[in-house]
């Protein structure tokens, strides 16, 4: 049986930026006691026990905020789940909202990767993404995090930003190359329906979509001219660094999800918990809470979430996994190949950094030919 990740949701924030469509709510310190007990009582009965787990993944949120709560919280994931040698445990982080005591405390108790949330290395920029922190409030975060311990730092980048221009980006890069992080995640702005940055329309004063490709190909070229290699979509890092829970999801494995809009893939069943904070705190067993969201890992998905990998997906795990006819697919390939969209070596598929710019529209002209 394959390791399980598991992916714990803390839904708390100091203030929500105006781009995000996570479920998250304002962090009081009761409620998180709250919350840190009853997350931990859904461990006590969670599904899928007593298996071996190699990726333990705290997202929010904002989850620094909980403190010294994260690491009683896994230690009922210990507790209850056979955690790996060399599990990765990784937090999610904000550079407005850690210290270097705290960082200290989470590293010792077993935290060992962090993902810091820096998204521009522009003052001005962070200021209209609604960001709290400066860029060198980030730049010292990460140096607290090196010292507290953390020898497996990651960093977001977003693109696409109002004001944004490739000196801004290259800025980030050399910075954070410098800095001896180990990855750097890299995706574009999309505004959110219901979000402030929908309401105020602030596509009007983003970079065109022709410019904000240019951007994201652009980050590619200079992640990869400085030893950053992209294995995803959004996604570089140094070799080895690569986040092991992610890849979990777009290889299609099993992880369970525990929290307040947190989903689950699990004995080939999708299941989710509703962006409900309320009643996950007041029920007497929070897994009674989940919805059904269907069957898993079809032809569909599988296709869909590995071919956001650079690595891509081979013709012989269609067939064997699904039993499909793959001359078909391979022929359409073939085709797609010539326009500089995919690679295509007879066996495997790969989309080339402008065909991630259109993914979606692809993997559905290739599922015609399944």
């Amino acid at each position: 049986m394959e390791n399980l990740g598991i992916y714990i949701h803390i839904p708390f924030c100091i203030a929500k930026c105006p781009y995000c469509d996570f479920y998250s709510v304002t962090f009081q310190e009761q409620t998180a006691d709250d919350y840190c007990k009853q997350m931990i009582r859904a461990l006590s009965n969670a599904p899928g026990q007593g298996r071996k787990v190699d990726s333990v993944y705290f997202g929010g949120g904002t989850p620094v905020l909980l403190g010294e709560r994260l690491v009683y919280i896994l230690n009922a994931v210990r507790e209850h789940f056979d955690l790996t040698e060399d599990c990765e445990v990784t937090l999610e982080a904000n550079p407005a909202a850690m210290s270097f005591s705290q960082l200290q405390t989470l590293y010792q108790g077993g935290f060992n990767r962090i993902s810091m949330g820096v998204q521009s290395a522009s003052d001005t920029e962070l200021a209209r993404l609604g960001r709290l922190h400066s860029f060198e409030q980030a730049k010292q975060s990460v140096m607290m995090a090196q010292q507290a311990g953390f020898g497996n730092v990651s960093v977001d980048l977003m693109l696409g930003t109002p004001g944004q221009n490739e000196q801004s980006v290259d800025h980030f890069i050399q910075t954070f190359l410098d800095s001896g992080v180990q990855h750097i995640s890299g995706y574009l702005l999309k505004i959110e329906p219901g979000t402030p940055f929908a309401r105020q329309h602030i596509e009007k004063v983003c970079p065109d979509e022709e410019t904000s490709a240019d951007l994201y190909l652009h980050t590619i070229e200079q992640m990869e001219r400085h030893g950053f290699l992209q294995y995803e979509v959004s996604n570089f890092a140094k070799p080895g660094f690569e986040s092991r829970h992610n890849l979990k999801y777009w290889n299609c494995e099993e992880y369970l999800g525990i929290g307040p809009a947190a989903h689950s893939f699990l004995d080939g069943k999708r299941f989710y918990f509703e962006r409900d904070l309320k009643g996950f705190l007041q029920a007497e067993n929070v897994w009674e809470l989940t919805k059904s969201d269907g069957e898993g890992g079809d032809l569909f998905e599988y296709l869909m979430l590995r071919l956001r990998l650079v690595k891509g997906v081979k013709l012989s795990e269609l067939h064997d996994r699904f039993g499909e006819q793959t001359q078909p697919i391979a022929e359409r390939a073939a085709f797609l190949q010539k326009h500089g969209l995919l690679l295509f070596d007879g066996e495997r598929i790969s989309l080339t950094p402008k065909g991630f710019l259109i993914s979606n529209s692809i993997i559905v002209d290739l599922l015609e030919y399944c």
